[in-house]
C-alpha cells in the first residue's frame, strides 16, 4: 500500500507541474535559451531553472506566476520578471496581455523566456544566477 500511495504521490508531482503550461500563452512553446530562440528546444519547466528538471529552484518567473496563484493575469502579463527589459506577455507571444486560458491561440509564438534574461552573458543579465552550462539538456545554476 506505501509502495501505491509512494508512485502516486511522484507522478502526481511531476505531471501536476506539467498542468502549469496550458496556463501561460506558449507554455509548450518556449524557447530553451541555451539552444537559442530558433533552436528548436523548447523549455519544458517555465518557471523553474533546468529546461527539463522540475524539482530545481524556480525562477524570477516562476516565483511571479506562484505569487499570482498560477494564473495568467494582466499584472503578471506586464511584469518584466527576469529584469532583460521584456514583459512576459512579450516573451511569451501576448504582447497586448489578451490571451485567455480555453481562449484562442496567442497572437505571436513565444519570442523568449520569461524567467531567464537573455540574451545569455550580455550586460544586460550580468547580476543574473544562470548560465548555460548544458551537457546535453541539463542546464544549471552558478555557484
Amino acid at each position: 500500500m506505501m509502495l501505491i500511495l509512494l508512485i502516486v504521490a511522484v507522478i502526481s508531482t511531476i505531471y501536476g507541474r506539467q498542468i502549469y503550461r496550458n496556463e501561460i500563452p506558449n507554455g509548450y512553446g518556449v524557447p530553451n535559451m541555451c539552444y537559442g530562440t530558433d533552436g528548436g528546444q523548447v523549455w519544458a519547466p517555465v518557471g523553474h531553472y533546468s529546461p527539463t528538471n522540475y524539482t530545481q529552484d524556480k525562477n524570477p518567473f516562476g516565483k511571479d506566476f506562484a505569487a499570482a496563484n498560477h494564473t495568467w493575469t494582466h499584472s503578471l502579463c506586464i511584469k518584466d520578471s527576469d529584469g532583460d527589459g521584456k514583459t512576459n506577455g512579450d516573451e511569451l507571444g501576448d504582447p497586448h496581455c489578451r490571451w485567455s486560458k480555453g481562449g484562442d491561440a496567442p497572437a505571436h509564438n513565444a519570442t523568449g523566456h520569461p524567467g531567464i534574461c537573455e540574451p545569455l552573458g550580455s550586460n544586460v543579465c550580468s547580476n543574473q544566477a544562470f548560465f548555460c552550462g548544458c551537457h546535453g539538456h541539463e542546464c544549471v545554476l552558478s555557484p
